[in-house]
């Protein structure tokens, strides 16, 4: 059922530049005039802009934001908090803040530009405009054996709603990079967790995803021009809050299609490290390695010059 913030926003899009009267929308909905005041305070927060003049009433104004907090709520299938930022050090942090503070199951929050955007192991994660860049709460999660598994399923989801969208099939690097067609990579997987100690499962989860939709428009730093790519070679702006609503809610959704091990073998197909020679990043050190095949915990059989060896979260890469 929509809410009461989504049905104002539906009437309202009908209406186009009529206006429309708060008496009129609390008629129509069956809610008070205090009612329909809140939500349309709310929908200007998530960044619709909304004029509102005595006599004439509440209307969109004529050029309104694509992507905003508001568009992806109205697009969710599920009922979730969708938080939005303009500009923020990382959404990673912000979720973790907002999951402390008891944040529900399927809460999103994503921004236009990160300053501070976190990959693996501490590493920066270039974050310009125009990328993706969202954070989704996760709970009620059993305890896993691996958590390789959590950030595989992860990826799995941003390829099933990038497919979804656009039509574009990504490729998985073992164990949480994303590449387009030519193998560029064009995004990333960060996971993270809190442990309830005395349940033993997960008190929360955050999976956090970077995306190049597009090309950045001044290009990518000289340092990432051979190895970065996009999804699109064009930006489509005006996609970009189906996407966030498409991704978030298939995130969401990863518990409910955990079990099933079809999932897995989805990953495997998407993955392009197994049967090719790689390097393994240990320590400033690389050692030659062969990878052989991704275990059903998600990590990575490899054949060394020592013999075989599972990797959980190691850092690998396709030897040339």
């Amino acid at each position: 059922m929509a809410s009461t913030k989504e049905e104002i926003l539906s009437l309202l899009e009908q209406a186009g530049q009529q206006g429309v009267s708060g008496q009129h929308l609390a008629q129509q909905l069956g809610v008070s005039r205090t009612a329909v005041w809140k939500a349309i305070a709310r929908l200007k927060e998530e960044g619709c802009q909304i004029e509102a003049a005595p006599n004439r009433g509440y209307r969109l104004c004529a050029k309104q934001p694509t992507y905003c907090a508001a568009n992806v709520q109205r697009l969710r299938r599920i009922e979730a908090p969708v938080k939005e930022y303009d500009a923020i050090d990382s959404t990673n942090a912000a979720a973790k803040e907002m999951a402390q503070s008891g944040a529900p199951h399927g809460t999103a929050v994503f921004a236009h530009h990160q300053t501070a955007g976190m990959g693996r192991r501490g590493r920066s994660f270039f974050s310009p405009e125009g990328g993706l860049y969202l954070s989704v709460i996760l709970r009620g999660l059993p305890g896993m054996e691996s958590a390789a598994l959590l950030t595989a399923a992860a990826a799995v989801a941003v390829c099933r709603a990038v497919q979804t969208v656009y039509e574009t099939h990504l490729l998985v690097k073992w164990v949480n990079d994303l590449y387009n067609a030519e193998y560029k990579k064009c995004g990333g997987i960060l996971t993270q967790a809190a442990v309830d100690l005395e349940g033993g499962g997960l008190e929360y989860a955050i999976v956090g995803v970077g995306l190049n939709v597009a090309p950045p428009p001044q290009g990518f730093p000289e340092e990432l021009r051979e190895i970065a790519g996009a999804i699109l070679t064009q930006p489509q702006p005006q996609r970009m809050s189906e996407l966030t609503a498409c991704l978030a809610d298939e995130i969401s959704g990863i518990s409910t299609w955990m079990n099933d091990p079809a999932w897995l073998e989805e990953y495997r197909a998407r993955n392009f490290l197994p049967g090719r020679e790689i390097w393994l990043e240990r320590s400033g050190k690389r050692t030659p390695a062969k990878a052989l095949r991704i275990l059903d915990d998600a990590r990575l059989l490899v054949e060394t010059p020592q013999g075989q060896e599972t990797l959980s979260f190691e850092e690998v890469s396709v030897r040339l």
